[in-house]
């Protein structure tokens, strides 16, 4: 129990507010969230997940669960406020102006996150948890392969940011079109290559990419791929780095955010069973 305690103690949950809310394309929305407790989240590395609770609509507050540590299990808020409960990544944080930035693929109504990213009001309240300690993002390496769809831009865009200048390889981003490109930034000569696919979680554009990328062999130079999309597309990359290009285990990071079809709580038991696959 005492370790359960240690790791509660180490998250970090609290109610930020909607401060303005940008399309930096036609389907992706920034997200800026404000309040006095943005410090609290000053260490966490950028581009790692956290959770985000998302009140009912005409719910003013977020209703949190709590963690039953004698029965070991969560007790959730009465239907009636519960919040619907989604993993994201935050973008970017800024402590002077109380900051947090939070990117959202817009795909309508579909989705308690979307919907709320959409129609939010200014003032909106957003849970937010995380882990409040910097986490290795990705391991050190001379080449890298980075493959994923529209909702692992925040994370790719972080790792590519935070490469150094001497790092080689590629990143596959899958977007619905040419509009829905964005501008990354990256020190490192990792080549961004973008993939359009109208169709988010059809196809096999992304794994086709992957396959016809000249990648290196041996243990050196040192290498490493992180790869996040859709359930299909991640199970086709990571089984052809594993057992094709006989990559080692521990050079492939390969976790699917979705499935198509499903919902995040529903796929969650499939997604990470296909990960923690040999």
């Amino acid at each position: 129990m005492e370790k359960k305690e240690n790791l509660a103690a180490q998250i970090v949950t609290t109610t930020l507010y909607l401060k303005s809310r940008e399309y930096i394309t036609p389907h992706y929305i920034r997200i800026r969230l404000t309040g006095d407790d943005v410090y609290k989240f000053a260490e966490p590395t950028i581009g790692v997940n956290n959770k985000i609770y998302i009140p009912p609509v005409g719910v003013d507050e977020v209703h949190y669960p709590s963690w039953d540590f004698e029965a070991e299990k969560w007790n959730m808020p009465p239907i009636e406020v519960r919040p619907a409960i989604r993993t994201y990544t935050h973008r970017g944080i800024d402590l002077e102006k109380k900051e947090m930035i939070i990117d959202f693929v817009a795909h309508g109504d579909q989705g308690p996150a979307s919907a709320w990213a959409i129609h939010a009001k200014p003032g909106a309240p957003l849970g937010i948890s995380m882990r409040a300690k910097s986490t290795e993002l990705y391991p050190k390496a001379d080449w890298y392969l980075l493959a994923g769809d529209a909702t692992a831009i925040p994370v790719m865009a972080a790792i590519l940011e935070d490469l150094p200048e001497g790092a080689e390889g590629f990143a596959y981003l899958e977007v619905a079109s040419e509009a829905e490109e964005q501008l990354l930034q990256t020190k490192s000569k990792v080549q961004i290559k973008w993939i359009h696919n109208p169709v988010a979680g059809e196809g096999t554009f992304l794994a086709e990419a992957v396959r016809q990328t000249s990648l290196p062999e041996g243990e050196t130079p040192g290498k490493f791929a992180y790869v996040a999309a859709e359930f299909k597309s991640v199970k086709a990359i990571r089984q052809y780095l594993r057992n094709e290009a006989f990559w080692p285990r521990e050079e492939v990071y390969a976790y699917s955010y979705w499935k198509a079809g499903i919902s995040e709580d529903g796929s969650e038991v499939d997604r990470r069973a296909e990960y923690l696959e040999k």
